[in-house]
């Protein structure tokens, strides 16, 4: 405040003196002076003008001044402007006595200093430039920001008018680092990683292999919008030759089968599981009729035309997801601004039915045609902890799988000699005891578990839970 009022007084001073020389140079002019000459032996600043007339005398004396450019130091280099001065010599030479030396008064007059001045600033002023990033299948690239500068015109004008009114014909011009509002830092904290999950498969089976690889690439690179559904189908696409799928096992009908597209369930299910310890919000997931190796029960994510994979971002800031196949694994990664949260997925099994025993058929060798499969009936968790307090602890899924019985192909025998009581000892339909199935006859076509009719020689059970939600008990 002080200084803008001290600059204020200046410019007040110099705009009076400036008025004041104007009618000084003027005032011998209204009195009957102008076509006068100046008295003889008149020396004005040095130089000799008796005897000229005052128009000749006052140009001479002018053309005598040394003036200078006015320079502004800037941080790129000095800048020159050209100005004009005001002076009383007019009136000095008409009142000059014969052999008097006579001294003007000069003052800098800058008419257009404060356009001028404005242009300057806005040469050396510019906007700060923000951080940015981009983000690809490849990963996050990083733009540095960079500082702006900003000049305070009014500081600049006040410090011309203060030079020029003491006489000094430079000045500097002082600017201001403005810092960007984004920097690169802060993007780095917002895109820190959140949770990674990884499962394993034979790389050898290079369509299953070829099918998971496909799928990830698909997904590594999708930026997810705060309150933003993601789905897996739309993002993967239609399991189809067209769209570059090869035909693998899939589970299909309880059974593993040939399908095209096989091995995609474990893309989605791993994305599933870096979803949740990401602390996403899974909206949408479904188990697989039968219980897969690559994790435990209840933390599988099937998929297919009907059944897709769902979550959405709760986060107020982007999440960027990442994934990876090769190797004999699969990885997803999500990153993002960390809510300080840890997040955990506990998967509980209830019940384990074992597989009936294996049933066998003839075949030109000995071969396993199916593993057996035990049922399980599980249940899966998340688990919120912030430090080591455990916040909450939330159900995300109540899942049965079913069992499957083994076939085992074996080489055909010579059948022995019927015995003599009549009875049959090649009957290759015989189904073996075993004591996983205690309680009830395997012998019978058909049996009945937890309320659900099926057949002994295919899949024991579709679902190990009766209506009413119990385990059920089997009964023949």
């Amino acid at each position: 405040m002080r200084r803008s009022a001290s600059c204020k007084e200046t410019m007040k001073k110099l705009l009076r003196l400036e008025i004041a020389l104007l009618l000084a140079g003027c005032a011998f002019f209204t009195g009957g002076w102008t076509f006068g000459k100046v008295r003889k032996g008149v020396v004005a600043d040095g130089v000799a003008v008796g005897g000229l007339t005052y128009a000749e005398a006052a140009e001479r004396v002018r053309r005598s001044y040394r003036d200078e450019p006015f320079t502004v130091h800037t941080p790129e280099g000095d800048e020159l402007f050209e100005t004009e001065y005001a002076d009383d010599l007019d009136g000095l030479l008409r009142a000059a006595k014969k052999g008097e030396e006579v001294h003007a008064t000069r003052k800098r007059v800058w008419v257009n200093a404060e356009e001028e001045l404005a242009s300057l600033c806005a040469r050396h002023s510019f906007a700060a430039a923000e951080a940015s990033l981009s983000f690809s299948a490849r990963g996050f690239s990083y733009t540095r920001e960079k500082a702006g500068r900003a000049c305070d015109l009014s500081a600049l004008l006040c410090d011309v008018f203060d030079a020029m009114e003491r006489g000094e014909n430079e000045a500097s011009l002082t600017v201001l680092p403005v810092q960007a509002e984004i920097t690169e830092e802060d993007l780095r904290a917002r895109t820190r990683p959140l949770a990674s999950y990884t499962t394993y498969f034979d790389a050898s089976n290079s369509p299953r292999a070829h099918n998971i690889a496909l799928a990830a690439s698909r997904i590594s690179g999708t930026v997810i919008g705060p309150g933003e559904e993601f789905s897996f189908n739309a993002a993967v696409g239609k399991r189809t030759r067209e769209n570059g799928f090869e035909e693998a096992n899939i589970i299909s009908g309880g059974e593993f089968v040939l399908g095209v597209g096989g091995g995609v369930c474990q893309a989605s299910t791993t994305l599933m599981n870096a979803a949740l310890l990401s602390g996403l919000k899974v909206t949408e997931s479904r188990p697989h009729s039968l219980t897969v190796g690559y994790v435990p029960p209840s933390r599988d994510a099937m998929v297919s035309e009907y059944s897709d994979l769902k979550f959405v971002n709760p986060y107020p800031e982007p999440v960027y997801c990442l994934g990876l196949a090769g190797g004999g694994k699969v990885r997803f990664t999500f990153y993002g601004l960390p809510d300080g949260c840890r997040y955990e997925v506990e998967s509980k099994v209830l019940l384990t039915a074992a597989p009936p025993p294996e049933k066998i058929v003839e075949g030109e060798e000995d071969r396993v045609l199916r593993s057996p499969k035990a049922g399980v009936a599980s249940e899966s968790y998340l688990l919120v902890y912030r430090g080591k307090v455990l916040l909450r602890r939330t159900l995300l899924r109540r899942d049965t799988y079913a069992v499957v019985q083994g076939i085992r192909q074996v080489k055909p025998t010579d059948a022995p000699e019927a015995p003599s009581d009549g009875t049959s000892s090649g009957d290759s339909s015989k189904t073996l005891d075993s004591p996983a199935l205690a309680g009830y006859n395997v012998n019978k076509s058909n049996i009945l578990w937890g309320g659900v009719k099926v057949s002994t020689g295919s899949i024991v059970c579709e679902s190990l839970w009766d209506r009413t939600g119990a385990i059920p008990v089997p009964t023949v």
